[in-house]
């Protein structure tokens, strides 16, 4: 039993060393190190966890709600770092980042104006809401939003009573940096604190390219988590901003005016009707 279960350690070892450094310790130079051998790439089926299918008939409950994560709190910060890419290997990225690099390739194609869906935006429109060019006095000056200028993530997702599973759950629909308007960046006697949605992205067309990027591990460095795990999992701080509703969707600051802390407790009411919907789906 006790040599099975070193067996079992020593497989998850190897393969985390090999998923996080490939060939780092067979490289020759410095060209040789992430690339992967032959057998590897044979046996490398690597790729995010598929969702299982969900038939809308076993859907007894679910409700919209879209939530906002702030990159201040400490529990977020790996959605964050790193900011500066100059002294760090090519696969750590933030999640900024690793989204631009996505659409940029062309892996990412779902791309949109708002969370509804309504209509698709190209690159060069996601480029003129990140870099403004400004000529003064004979000069050109470039502004250009980068990882250090988002400040959050809008997330928009579901929750839903599965009654074949029997269970709550979680499913996340689209997400959206939100950063300062580069029309304003670098413009004098104007101070606007204002986060916007640069842009939407549907988040099950993003799943493989955040499964690539990953997010450094602190307590394991040989174990890195991807970005896709890390959101799948709800591994963040958020507070929920607005919920689908007969008034239009209305956000909570549309109604709940003026007042941080009325707010918040009305984000945390729609939190507490969520958990007990589950908990009233067992009461008889």
């Amino acid at each position: 039993m006790v040599r099975n279960c070193f067996i079992i350690f020593l497989v998850f070892l190897t393969s985390g060393i090999v998923n996080a450094q490939s060939n780092l310790l067979n490289a020759k130079s410095v060209s040789d190190i992430g690339k992967k051998n032959e057998q590897q790439l044979t046996s490398d089926n690597d790729a995010p966890i598929p969702y299982g299918y969900v038939d809308d008939r076993d859907i007894m409950w679910s409700k919209v709600v879209w939530e906002f994560i702030d990159l201040n709190q400490k529990i977020n910060l790996p959605y964050y770092f790193p900011i500066d890419t100059t002294s760090i290997s090519s696969n750590r990225r933030s999640l900024f980042d690793s989204l631009i690099k996505g659409i940029k390739q062309g892996k990412i194609k779902e791309a949109y104006t708002d969370s509804f869906f309504t209509s698709k935006i190209t690159q060069d429109e996601i480029d003129s809401r990140l870099v403004n060019v400004r000529e003064e006095n004979g000069y050109t000056d470039t502004f250009r939003i980068q990882t250090q200028d988002v400040e959050g993530y809008m997330l928009k997702g579901m929750w839903y009573f599965d009654k074949r599973q029997g269970e709550m759950k979680y499913r996340l629909l689209a997400l959206a940096p939100m950063g300062k308007d580069v029309q304003t960046i670098g413009v004098e006697n104007v101070e606007d604190e204002n986060l916007y949605e640069l842009f939407w992205i549907f988040f099950p067309n993003a799943r493989d390219v955040l499964h690539n990027a990953k997010v450094f591990n602190p307590k394991n460095s040989s174990q890195p988590i991807s970005y896709d795990h890390l959101l799948n999992a709800r591994r963040f701080s958020s507070v929920i901003v607005r919920e689908e509703n007969i008034y239009g969707n209305r956000a909570i600051e549309d109604y709940v005016r003026g007042n941080s802390l009325f707010q918040l407790l009305e984000a945390n009411k729609i939190k507490e009707d969520i958990r007990n919907r589950e908990m009233d789906m067992w009461n008889y």
